[in-house]
């Protein structure tokens, strides 16, 4: 059957050449083959005035995480494949592969379940690197970029240390730990799971200013409320460690990998 694909507007030109390059294809030891929504070609279009860059990938008929985890109810199963194939995508992101064939270390920056897409398979890969940085590049003054509800609160109150390419990395991890705690509530234990919610639904309006969130993250410190049921639970632990308030405190995406493969292991889950 002919490969479905996705056109859409690129939001720059370090996302094509991300993309285009090899720098996300070099598949990482023991991940699923497809990290990434796969790149297909790269498109410019315009006049002599303008122009713009186009990016063609595979199309994914479950949509975003976002969307799969509003209308899907998960189990154990099924929450361990999202997680662990989330994180794989992030893992190989984050990490620098030495040799011709390899890659710098890449921050996402905009880390969400809108941005990670859900495979056939049901498994995730990773999507949208329109604000991806990697230390080869120059790092831009902005810091606060990305989407106000995932922001780390170094992120809000402006304090991420620019000069150190880690602090992007680990501003990734407290995002991630936010897409845990989404994936989580959709998984059915002892008979009960919640609706889906987007992260502190209950402390924010529906846009969240800078300020509604600096408040809640960063003033009072406050993280998505936990369900009775997940008090011991590993993966509520595990979010806990990703969303930490000391970006140093956090869990890297290799640990978080590491983690939840013991975890399937141990339940004897084939992931």
């Amino acid at each position: 059957s002919p490969r479905r694909s996705l056109h859409f507007l690129a939001k720059s030109a370090s996302e094509v050449e991300i993309y285009s390059s090899s720098l996300l294809s070099v598949p990482f030891l023991h991940s699923p083959p497809t990290l990434f929504t796969g790149f297909i070609a790269a498109d410019i279009k315009g006049t002599g005035s303008w122009t713009q860059l186009y990016l063609i990938t595979d199309y994914h008929e479950n949509g975003s995480l976002y969307d799969y985890l509003k209308s899907t109810t998960l189990d154990n199963k099924a929450m361990l494949r999202l997680a662990y194939s989330s994180v794989s995508g992030l893992c190989h992101l984050h990490t620098e592969i030495f040799g011709t064939q390899g890659k710098p270390a890449i921050a996402h920056r905009d880390l969400k379940s809108k941005n990670i897409l859900v495979k056939r398979n049901g498994t995730c890969c990773i999507a949208d690197l329109g604000l991806g940085l990697s230390y080869l590049v120059d790092i831009p003054p902005n810091t606060r970029v990305g989407t106000k509800r995932y922001m780390p609160p170094e992120v809000l109150d402006e304090t991420l240390n620019r000069s150190h390419f880690q602090s992007y990395i680990m501003a990734d991890m407290y995002s991630f730990g936010l897409i845990l705690w989404e994936i989580a509530r959709r998984c059915v234990s002892g008979g009960i799971l919640e609706e889906y919610q987007l992260p502190y639904h209950e402390l924010v309006p529906t846009d969240p200013s800078y300020e509604d969130m600096r408040e809640v993250v960063c003033i009072k410190r406050l993280r998505p409320s936990f369900p009775n049921r997940w008090t011991s639970d590993e993966m509520g632990k595990l979010m806990t460690e990703c969303w930490a308030h000391n970006p140093a405190s956090r869990l890297t995406a290799l640990r978080v990998k590491k983690t939840l493969a013991k975890m399937s292991e141990s339940q004897d889950i084939k992931l």
